[in-house]
């Protein structure tokens, strides 16, 4: 457990500076960075990382994609465009490599990288887009959100399983997940969001948070926090390995570490969405 805390003291520590400056270049790069390593995770556990002509594309993709959002802001459309005929261009490109493969790529496997490696890139990159593009509200932040939704129902759901977990929650996906590691990580995440928008309010006078939609949508993320974690635990079993790297002692690989911030962002965009559509304002 000390390993896991210190090693997560310092993601933290590491984390701020590029939340902090996350309107320069340092915010994409950090993104750029993290993608690249866990699309490399994500291949190396199916066993594909040896394929560099099949894989090459993803490692560009995933790192240019970033960069292409904070250059292009001022067109979503443009960047959205290159992504729909990135994701055909490599469809086709890796389906060609199935065809002619003779049996050494298997049809599944394909299917497995193409659906869970876009999946990394497309989530990763949400959280420029949500800082970045969301005219109608403060992107600067609703991103935070991503974070904080992530971070705290990890966190409570660890220790709140640690010393209160007795029953299982699916131990044939993940052993030691509890059910009451799961509603703590669910209520300290709805706190978290009440909280962050206590914070919002004393920093920005302008900002009038919605609590109760705030510790709603805290409710909703820790949920799709925890799907996600589980999500990408199925793969591992799947394949059966335990983690999908060892850069971070006591977490494992980036992946999973940043496994329900993937799911998260989707989350937080679907609340954007919502809120769109809606027009019950967050803050």
């Amino acid at each position: 457990m000390l390993k896991r805390i210190i090693t997560g003291i310092c993601l933290i520590a590491v984390s701020l500076p590029i939340l902090i400056f996350s309107d320069t270049w340092v915010f994409p790069c950090a993104i750029a960075f993290v993608s690249v390593v866990c699309v490399f995770e994500m291949i190396r556990c199916m066993g594909m990382h040896k394929k560099i002509a099949m894989t090459l594309p993803l490692y560009i993709f995933s790192l240019i994609f970033p960069f292409l959002l904070r250059g292009f802001k001022a067109n979503a459309f443009f960047v959205a465009a290159i992504a729909v005929m990135a994701i055909i261009f490599y469809i086709a490109y890796i389906f060609v490599w199935v065809i002619f493969s003779k049996g050494k790529v298997k049809y599944n496997d394909a299917c497995t990288l193409c659906l869970t490696v876009f999946y990394i890139i497309f989530a990763l990159n949400l959280i420029i887009y949500i800082r970045d593009y969301n005219r109608f509200m403060s992107g600067a932040y609703l991103y935070i959100l991503i974070f904080i939704g992530a971070w705290v129902t990890d966190t409570f759901a660890y220790f709140t399983g640690v010393f209160f977990g007795k029953h299982k929650l699916v131990p044939d996906v993940s052993p030691k997940k509890t059910v009451e590691g799961a509603i703590g990580g669910i209520v300290f995440c709805a706190i978290g969001f009440a909280a962050f928008g206590l914070v919002v309010s004393l920093i920005d006078k302008t900002a009038s948070p919605n609590y109760l939609y705030l510790i709603v949508s805290g409710l909703f993320i820790a949920i799709i926090s925890q799907a996600g974690d589980l999500i990408m635990s199925v793969i591992k079993r799947h394949y059966s390995i335990k983690d999908y790297g060892n850069i971070l002692p006591g977490h494992g690989g980036l992946l999973d570490r940043l496994d329900s911030m993937l799911a998260v962002s989707l989350g937080v965009e679907g609340i954007i969405i919502f809120t769109y559509l809606t027009h019950i304002p967050l803050f």
